[in-house]
């Protein structure tokens, strides 16, 4: 006769849970031994607790098999710890997404995200965007300013990043899209072998495209050059070897230097200088970008660029929505980051 083996305490406990209701906090609570708001603790990122303390309550939820309810505790302290954020350029955010996520689970945050193909068609998104409780937003897109009151009529706190607003009393975390444009046509007019210039723009609805070709045409004033040619771009690779063909065709030659609004046209344009019109990058026209990504230092392009401090200006960003979730009170508050020249080897000295 086989004799069947007793199953252990743990087992035991998991076996019965499966029959019963979900197993809560205050189950853990009492079988470790604990208050609830001990337990609470254990799994709120950032709270004081003491490392026996939570092996004595993980031990607990290990064998109750116990799973934290995220609706639940959001009924409790009326937040649904879910934050919105509206992108409208994800050729250049995805490094801005992964350093506002890394930043927002390390504080028990989970993202939704809302993604544009233009900014003008932001109010598509709002509408989606009620549907969810959303503690907060933050937004890399241009809202009119009856938009930004809805947030106000809803009491949702939102920050924008990298869009300032100088009329409308809002928050926003910025690059000083002006000051980078200027660094780049000044480090660009310290070679005297340029004299015509071409500038690649991006979407005719972005502030941010607006703020780099007004900077970079006002710069090339103030230095007396006047045979500047802007053609348009929509901040993808693709739209920077279109642009050299439109420039050629508006200048009737290739420009001595091309500004672009972004990295992603620069490595455009400079991918097409080199294999369609057989020229070298300096050698032959200088190519500068604006934002700093990733893959502008790499050695085929080593691209001369404004790097923003997309870490300073994420972690800024976070602080200030979760400030304003907790106290709504707050006023508006605008920080502005300057960006950081990156020499590369794309001008031409």
């Amino acid at each position: 006769m086989v004799k069947k083996k007793s199953p252990n305490k743990a087992s035991s406990l998991q076996e019965a849970g499966a029959h019963r209701a979900r197993v809560t906090s205050y189950d853990v609570a009492a079988h470790a031994g604990v208050s609830q708001s001990a337990v609470s603790r254990c799994f709120k990122p950032g709270a004081s607790v003491s490392k026996k303390m939570r092996d004595r309550v993980m031990k607990a939820v290990q064998e109750l098999g116990y799973r934290p309810n995220a609706i639940a505790r959001g009924l409790i302290t009326r937040r649904s710890n879910m934050v919105g954020v509206v992108v409208s350029n994800l050729n250049f955010y995805p490094e801005v997404l992964s350093e506002l996520n890394k930043r927002f689970i390390a504080r028990g945050v989970h993202v939704l995200l809302f993604s544009l193909d233009q900014e003008s068609d932001v109010g598509s998104i709002l509408e989606q965007m009620w549907q969810y409780p959303l503690d907060g937003v933050i937004a890399a897109a241009h809202l009119a300013p009856e938009q930004i009151a809805m947030f106000e009529e809803r009491g949702v706190p939102l920050i924008f990043y990298n869009r300032s607003y100088q009329d409308v009393p809002v928050s926003s975390v910025c690059c000083d899209q002006t000051e980078g444009e200027r660094m780049l046509v000044s480090q660009l007019a310290a070679s005297s072998t340029h004299k015509l210039y071409g500038i690649v723009a991006g979407p005719k609805d972005s502030v941010v495209s607006m703020q780099r070709t007004e900077g970079a045409k006002q710069r090339l004033a103030e230095l007396g050059v006047t045979d500047v040619q802007v053609v348009p771009g929509d901040y993808t690779y693709e739209s920077g070897r279109r642009a050299v063909s439109r420039l050629v065709e508006v200048c009737g030659r290739v420009p001595d230097a091309i500004v672009c609004a972004n990295d992603m046209m620069a490595m455009g344009c400079m991918d097409e200088l080199r294999f369609k019109h057989d020229l070298d990058v300096p050698g032959d026209v200088s190519v500068v970008g604006f934002d700093g990504v990733k893959a502008a230092s790499w050695a085929s392009f080593n691209l001369t660029t404004v790097a923003q401090p997309v870490e300073s200006m994420a972690e800024a960003v976070v602080t200030m929505l979760l400030e304003r979730v907790d106290n709504p009170e707050m006023p508006p508050e605008k920080r502005t980051f300057s960006g950081v020249l990156r020499a590369g080897g794309s001008i031409r000295r």
